[in-house]
């Protein structure tokens, strides 16, 4: 057999613009060239490293010229780390690109007809905006470029950060991390010191084997701290009661409490003594093959169960399984967006073309996650209905409604295109607004279907992916107008951009 062609090394290319999924762009031979690490205006030496019929992707090997936008990136983990590609970009250029991919993806995938998109709702943070990080412990961290791996020991081979792009079994170890409000980095650290001079077993990824797994740190925005450490199978073995002979179930064995005294537990006490501030420290033994625990018990080992998140005059439950929005400042904004087109404060839908809306409106909330949208939206209908797929969150959803005192809402756990349905609506009433906020995959056809034949007046349609959302609104177009689109940026340094359509119902449906 022949050797493969040579990929070529592109020169002195000059970078025109920001694409899709963190990338830029330029033309070589009238084909695309796809670059990340680049700033539109950067001219670089770029080495192809694929090849298809209409376009190349490749990676910069020399920084020729750089843009006169281009910026030093504040984090040290930048290029080894896949987060926060994006921080080379000034801000503005950022809103703009976002903005670009709403208006690219609503026209080009679901050839919607657009009325002028609202400029997109920047973050007042850039950096430490999120409340949630997840972190990995691996025994086998990833080698950064300069290393000699032959000359790294056993403990400076462990390691306590995030996933590497790509590669399931390799952890960047993390040493300042920029999105997330001490104490988080101080708490990783701290957790990372206390392990190596104990002698804890760091989780091998490959063997599935190890004491320490995951840790999760939350910060709410009232002050208040979780943390929850992720034991692997070898934590059982420090742990009270019986899991049964043989293979013990996962689900058994995470039903297991640790035994005062045992390491998994002494590191647990050291974590409290160092940050004392700590709300609610909790842990989870995971013995599965993935890092899922939503289906594992938690035990919590010091303080509440739970932290409490404020939005306005509402409180919500937030445990160690909950959903909740990782940017909570950005949340109540993206919230208000969509409280403001359900009581259609601009009056866009006051033209006699389109379907009323009563006073009092049911209001159901699909995908409600833990019902924060249906309990914010509670005060303008006379009923919320909220659906989603995971149970526990049904169940923060109720107790986030006892809580905050509303005694409108009804909410429901199971699959949507299965629980959405004309017995369902009868059972619960007509909606006249429906707000839809479902996963990066976007609606079933099923529920489209029954929503056309509910016929609501609004449509309040909440995507973190706005392909999928065009593909689905364009299911809607033959009875609704779209009336306003407003992009929210939730994660800044990223591409990722949420999005809220608004449509009204015409009377008669298709025109």
């Amino acid at each position: 057999m022949g050797n493969r062609k040579q990929k070529p090394l592109l020169e002195n290319v000059r970078i025109e613009a920001v694409a899709a999924e963190g990338n830029s762009l330029a033309h070589v031979d009238g084909k695309v060239l796809f670059v990340p690490q680049t700033v539109p205006g950067d001219v670089v030496d770029v080495q192809v490293n694929r090849m298809r019929k209409g376009y190349m992707e490749g990676y910069v090997v020399r920084l020729v010229s750089p843009s006169p936008d281009r910026l030093e990136p504040v984090c040290k983990h930048y290029g080894d780390c896949g987060g926060c590609k994006w921080q080379i970009l000034p801000y503005r250029l950022q809103l703009a690109a976002k903005q670009q991919q709403v208006v690219d993806q609503l026209l080009r995938i679901g050839h919607l007809d657009l009325p002028e998109i609202s400029p997109i709702i920047g973050s007042d943070l850039q950096y430490f905006y999120r409340n949630k990080l997840e972190y990995t412990f691996s025994s086998r961290r990833w080698v950064l470029r300069g290393e000699d791996p032959e000359s790294i020991s056993p403990a400076d081979r462990c390691g306590l950060g995030f996933h590497v792009g790509g590669m399931f079994d390799k952890v960047l170890d993390i040493d300042f991390c920029h999105l997330q409000a001490e104490p988080s980095n101080a708490l990783r650290n701290f957790v990372r010191s206390y392990a190596v001079s104990h002698g804890l077993s760091f989780f091998d990824l490959r063997e599935q084997t190890g004491l320490l797994r995951n840790m999760v740190v939350r910060t709410a925005s009232t002050g208040e701290i979780m943390v929850t450490v992720v034991f692997g199978g070898e934590g059982a073995e420090g742990c009270s009661g019986d899991a049964g002979g043989g293979a013990p179930d996962p689900v058994e064995v995470s039903s297991l409490t640790l035994r005062p005294g045992s390491p998994a537990a002494l590191l647990l006490d050291a974590i409290l003594k160092e940050f004392p501030q700590i709300t609610s420290l909790n842990y989870v033994i995971n013995s599965k093959r993935n890092d899922s625990i939503n289906d594992l018990m938690t035990h919590t080992w010091a303080g509440r169960d739970c932290i409490y998140e404020q939005m306005e005059n509402l409180r919500f439950k937030v445990g160690p399984k909950s959903f909740y929005q990782t940017n909570s400042a950005q949340a109540y904004k993206l919230y208000s967006v969509v409280r403001a087109f359900a009581v259609d404060a601009a009056g866009l839908s006051s033209g006699a073309q389109y379907v009323s809306v009563p006073d009092k409106p049911v209001v159901y909330d699909l995908y409600t996650g833990t019902g924060t949208i249906a309990l914010f939206l509670s005060a303008m209908a006379s009923k919320v209905v909220g659906i989603e797929y995971v149970p526990e969150a049904i169940e923060d959803a109720k107790t986030n409604a006892a809580l905050n005192g509303i005694d409108n809402s009804k909410f429901y756990a199971g699959d949507m295109k299965d629980v959405l349905n004309a017995s369902f609506i009868a059972d619960n009433g007509t909606p006249s607004i429906v707000v839809l906020d479902p996963p990066r995959a976007g609606i079933h056809p099923d529920v489209a279907t029954v929503l056309l034949e509910a016929a609501p007046a609004r449509i309040i349609y909440v995507s973190c992916n706005p392909a999928s959302q065009a593909r689905d609104l364009a299911a809607f177009t033959d009875d609704y107008d779209i009336l306003a689109v407003q992009p929210v940026d939730m994660f800044p340094q990223t591409h990722h951009v949420e999005n809220v359509v608004y449509l009204a119902r015409r009377i008669g449906g298709k025109i």
